[in-house]
């Protein structure tokens, strides 16, 4: 049987495409810090940039990645370090507040499912014993447990020391050499292809630019209303609280999820010795539901922008995608890597409806 030279180059570069994605699979454990060093260089990239150009050649490249890569890990730990005196200070509630919680509980739940035929009957007490055998501990039987669950765990334990240990590596190198290594891929690219290359490359920087710009602003945005608007409720706990939702809501639906948790949690705890908790559902609602519609209707479609297009059902599957193949890293990286898939996908769906085989198609 006979190819043509157009069914050569077509099955060569399925070929290619075949090795490419099998490499990737395979190697994906691998691939994993150096995918997100890469997302992470593409975005202050052009911060180095613009230091460079501020000093106009008089700092050295290599002081201003260092500046920018340390404040940046700067702001990651002061986002982690949040949830610590989130920490401190409920625990102490916790251990006072759980065994008269899990009474009104069972005076609750009891009567409600006997309504419906439901006999069920708790050990509150035994559920007692359990709540404050952990929550009694100090901070060195906590230390201690989670050494002997990285003892069990040993290689994920050692699987995170590696990435955290790798990933601000491989950052600086390529925010070093970001450029280079961008114009060693163009090279491969063939000459008669460079020109629909650039132009998606062009198109593909836009939107992830537009979405990075957007979505930093709408984390200040909601840093600061969240704030606020737990501090107007009286909560304690109002600014750390506010702050890690804002900032978390770069992991869409699972970012708000853990900021509601904390201010439903805090709320309890601490509005239970003077209002009730019927001021902690209200401060929730209102809070939290405005808050929701206020990111999604007005800061989202403003600020983000509507270019990415991305159906709601379809980002819940994108983030389920990248989390299965990624895990918690490929949840952070599947709204930027998704809206360069949109430009291919609009530009396959553009080429296959201009093309003869979907032109030459007998009408049904």
């Amino acid at each position: 049987m006979q190819f043509t030279s157009t069914q050569k180059r077509a099955s060569a570069w399925f070929a290619l495409l075949l090795g490419t994605v099998a490499m990737l699979w395979l190697l994906a454990p691998v691939l994993t810090p150096f995918v997100v060093a890469a997302i992470l260089a593409y975005a202050l990239t052009p911060v180095v940039d613009w230091l460079d150009n501020l000093g106009r050649g008089r700092i050295p490249r290599l002081l201003a990645v260092v500046l920018v890569e340390v404040v940046f890990l700067l702001m990651l730990l002061a986002l982690m370090l949040l949830v610590v005196p989130i920490l401190i200070k409920q625990l102490p509630l916790l251990r006072e507040q759980v065994p008269p919680l899990l009474d009104r509980f069972n005076l609750f739940l009891q009567p409600f499912l006997a309504q419906f035929g439901l006999h069920v009957s708790f050990d509150v007490a035994g559920l007692k014993a359990f709540a404050m055998e952990h929550l009694s501990a100090n901070f060195e039987d906590l230390l201690g447990r989670l050494l002997a669950s990285a003892k069990l765990g040993g290689s994920v334990a050692l699987s995170l020391i590696g990435n955290a240990v790798l990933i601000p590596v491989v950052l600086f190198y390529l925010l070093m050499e970001w450029r280079r290594f961008v114009d060693l891929l163009l090279v491969l690219v063939p000459p008669r292809l460079r020109p629909a290359v650039d132009s998606f490359t062009a198109e593909a920087d836009g939107v992830l630019g537009q979405y990075l710009r957007g979505q930093l602003l709408v984390m200040v945005v909601l840093a600061v209303y969240y704030s606020v608007g737990l501090a107007l409720f009286g909560l304690d706990l109002a600014l750390p609280i506010g702050v890690f939702t804002g900032l978390a809501v770069a992991i869409p639906y699972l970012g708000f999820g853990l900021g509601l948790i904390l201010a439903t949690l805090a709320g309890f705890l601490e509005f239970s010795a003077q209002t009730g908790h019927v001021s902690a559902l209200v401060m929730v609602a209102v809070v939290y539901g405005l808050g929701q519609l206020v990111e999604s209707f007005f800061l989202t479609p403003r600020l983000v922008g509507e270019r990415m297009g991305l159906h709601p059902v379809a980002v819940i599957f994108v983030l389920l995608a990248f989390g299965h193949l990624l895990g918690f890293v490929g949840v952070l990286i599947a709204l930027p890597l998704s809206a360069v898939l949109l430009v291919a996908i609009r530009r396959l769906r553009s080429a296959y409806l201009a093309s003869a085989l979907y032109q030459d198609m007998p009408d049904a």
